[in-house]
């Protein structure tokens, strides 16, 4: 009796193993192939994104990657422009962007006075927000006043919406395909970060209107 008992415990204790272990397996691959999840830490994409949101990103939707290299091994599509993407930084690999694609391969991109000009023309810019007035000089900075400057291939030019506040391509210049980790399609989770973890008001801080909402 003894035998058998001890006998069922190590088959129950291996089921449960196994499931974890595949549980795992499958987590691992979600993340690494399908869909993961990043946080929203600044404000460089408002109003588009505030501080708090948690999003949702496709990773198959440019195509299936080695997840060591980022080369594209099953490719689908490309970023096109008007997407928000998340890259890794290229300073700093290590750490995760968000931005929104201004212009991709080929397109000639030049800044005059804000306004934003892809091939010499000056698209509806229905994203693009402005909290600061003054307008600086090449001399200061290329917020501003940038180009022009033509993307090579493979490559991206992205900007924050938050154009006054956003440090982009503008300042440390394209994306490489290979370093973009996928589209973000949709805001799972908001709260305004503000409020004391542990305060009474915390559950009021729940952006519930923003969950849900698909990204554009």
């Amino acid at each position: 009796m003894k035998n058998n008992q001890a006998g069922k415990q190590k088959s129950a204790a291996r089921e449960y193993t196994e499931a974890i272990v595949i549980a795992l397996i499958l987590a691992l691959f979600i993340r690494t192939f399908i869909v993961q999840a990043f946080k929203i830490p600044s404000g460089s994409m408002l109003e588009t994104l505030l501080i708090g949101d948690h999003i949702l990103v496709s990773k198959f939707i440019y195509g299936i990657k080695n997840p060591f290299s980022g080369s594209v091994l099953i490719p689908i599509k490309s970023p096109k422009r008007g997407d928000i993407v998340v890259f890794k930084y290229p300073k700093d690999p290590k750490l995760d962007y968000i931005k929104r694609v201004v212009a991709t391969a080929g397109d000639t991109v030049e800044i005059k006075d804000k306004k934003v000009f892809i091939n010499g023309a000056s698209p509806k810019d229905h994203y693009g927000e402005f909290r600061d007035t003054n307008i600086l000089p090449p001399s200061e900075g290329p917020r501003d006043n940038f180009g022009p400057i033509t993307v090579p291939d493979g490559h991206i030019f992205v900007m924050g919406d938050n154009r006054d506040n956003s440090y982009d391509s503008r300042f440390w210049g394209f994306v490489n395909l290979e370093a973009v980790r996928g589209r973000a399609f949709i805001i799972y989770w908001s709260w305004d970060v503000k409020k004391p973890l542990l305060s009474r008001d915390r559950f009021s801080s729940v952006r519930w209107s923003r969950i849900g909402d698909i990204l554009h």
